[in-house]
């Protein structure tokens, strides 16, 4: 199904982040790809946050320098300003996909199929301005412990965020399933995550598990939920 494997394995990390720079490094390191989800109007060191939890400050990275930066991964949207679909109306909803979907493409000079609802939030509304966007694929926060495709793409489930306390039990039963049929492990999360909880070594030891397999394809969302890369411009 992926250059003749049956078994695939991406990553979605949502926000633009400085820590992004430590994450595309690890994943480079161990052969991984993965989809970054960018919201472009706000895309600037001058936009920070205070993370909840543990009080770290969350700075997004200035524009300048993450076509290199990004390379060999998809940029996908995550709404010009991440404003929660779900208290959007629908013209204001439009704006932060199509405003978004454009900025992104006329920076990365690649076509943007996908996209990552901001705090998790959709409805049939949202689904809708997504597919008349030429939206493709859009991540939920909803997970499900099923590696087979999923039809509905506009709501995709990812299997685990990376700090689900069950996945490494699920990279297990994910590498020790059969072949014959199509598989997706698919793993989100935000790289700030990694800073705020101080556990890189967690991340490692995912990608140490997963990498140098040859019976699994290891690419972007779009590679393996569409079975394409993305398109250039």
């Amino acid at each position: 199904m992926w250059n003749g494997k049956n078994k695939a394995v991406t990553f979605s990390y949502d926000d633009g982040v400085e820590q992004d720079r430590r994450l595309v490094e690890l994943f480079n390191k161990y052969g991984m790809k993965a989809t970054f989800n960018i919201n472009s109007g706000i895309q600037t060191g001058a936009n920070f946050f205070t993370e909840r939890d543990s009080g770290i400050l969350v700075r997004r990275m200035n524009q300048k320098g993450l076509k290199k930066l990004y390379e060999g991964h998809e940029i996908a949207s995550h709404g010009l300003t991440h404003a929660n679909p779900v208290e959007c109306d629908e013209e204001t909803m439009y704006n932060e996909v199509m405003a978004d979907k454009r900025n992104l493409e006329a920076l990365f000079e690649k076509k943007v199929v996908g996209y990552a609802y901001p705090y998790g939030g959709y409805n049939d509304m949202a689904v809708r301005v997504l597919s008349d966007c030429g939206i493709r694929y859009a991540r939920t926060v909803e997970s499900t412990s099923e590696f087979s495709p999923q039809k509905d793409l506009l709501r995709f489930k990812a299997n685990f965020h990376h700090n689900h306390a069950g996945i490494f039990e699920g990279i297990e039963r994910f590498l020790g399933g059969g072949t014959e049929e199509a598989s997706i492990l698919y793993i989100w999360g935000h790289s700030y995550e990694f800073d705020a909880n101080q556990n890189w070594e967690h991340m490692e030891e995912i990608l140490k598990r997963l990498a140098g397999r040859s019976e699994v394809f290891y690419g972007t969302n779009a590679e393996v939920l569409l079975g394409e890369d993305q398109i250039s411009r």
